[in-house]
């Protein structure tokens, strides 16, 4: 795990975050039980831009940090477990299709700003990007957490309850696949503007494609790019829509095993 020392300015992520925990919402004014963490593909090695930092609660932080266990659980825990897995999942999807949302606006915005010449006006829209951007990664890190603690358990539990957690747990981590699909591309749209993804630097600058002040490597646009070079970005939209139909498809599926494994949890 990265050391907690470069994750930024701790006092001013708190006070961006109004103190509270971006996962489940607990404020702490105290900061007793408020930690940073670090969230999308932080570089290697220096500071953590404050962009890519986010306030979490020490129990939210708990199954982030720590390996999950090999013990099992009682039929009632994994029941419980699988539960919650599935409620924070399906809240994931509404944070990744809003992050969508918000990102897909850029276009509109940026050009306004441009119009009108008041870059000042970007300072909004900008910190909402990248706060909708922090929760949507730091929201599939849990999910991804919980996920990793369900298959250490797919050994231990009885054999006819195995078969259909391994199912459960394979079409869920097929959609965090999905869901991070639809991330990347829209962040691919502040790329398009050349705009670092994460703090929204000029890339104008940058160096081997890496943002001088986050330290982030741009997304690839070729996929997108027009005979000019620029970014087609109707066709960009139509991906992500596209992508987020198949995360449609899946939770469906999902839900449809979910249920499979519930029955089974409970004539346990």
């Amino acid at each position: 795990m990265t050391s907690p020392d470069r994750y930024g300015d701790r006092e001013f992520i708190f006070e961006r975050d109004a103190f509270s925990c971006r996962h489940c919402g607990v404020v702490d004014d105290d900061l007793t039980s408020l930690r940073t963490y670090p969230v999308g593909n932080i570089p290697l090695e220096g500071d953590v831009h404050e962009s890519g930092v986010v306030t979490v609660c020490t129990e939210c932080l708990a199954p982030l940090e720590n390996s999950p266990s090999t013990e099992p659980d009682a039929t009632d825990d994994l029941f419980h477990l699988v539960r919650e897995t599935t409620q924070v999942q399906g809240a994931t999807i509404s944070d990744v299709a809003d992050f969508a949302s918000v990102a897909t606006s850029l276009p509109d915005t940026l050009e306004a700003a441009v119009d009108d010449e008041t870059p000042a006006d970007l300072e909004t829209p900008v910190a909402e990007y990248q706060r909708a951007r922090r929760d949507v990664l730091l929201a599939l890190d849990i999910v991804d957490a919980r996920l990793d603690r369900l298959a250490t358990l797919e050994s231990a539990v009885d054999p006819t309850v195995r078969s259909a957690l391994a199912a459960f747990s394979e079409t869920s981590t097929q959609l965090q696949r999905t869901l991070r699909e639809v991330v990347a591309a829209s962040e691919t749209v502040a790329t398009g503007h050349g705009r670092c993804h994460g703090c929204f630097a000029s890339l104008e600058e940058a160096e081997d494609e890496t943002c001088s002040t986050c330290g982030l490597v741009a997304h690839q646009t070729v996929d997108w790019e027009q005979d000019d070079g620029t970014l087609a970005f109707d066709r960009l939209f139509e991906t992500i829509n596209e992508t987020l139909r198949g995360a449609s498809q899946t939770t469906e599926t999902l839900t449809d095993r979910t249920m499979v494994l519930a029955e089974q949890l409970v004539e346990e």
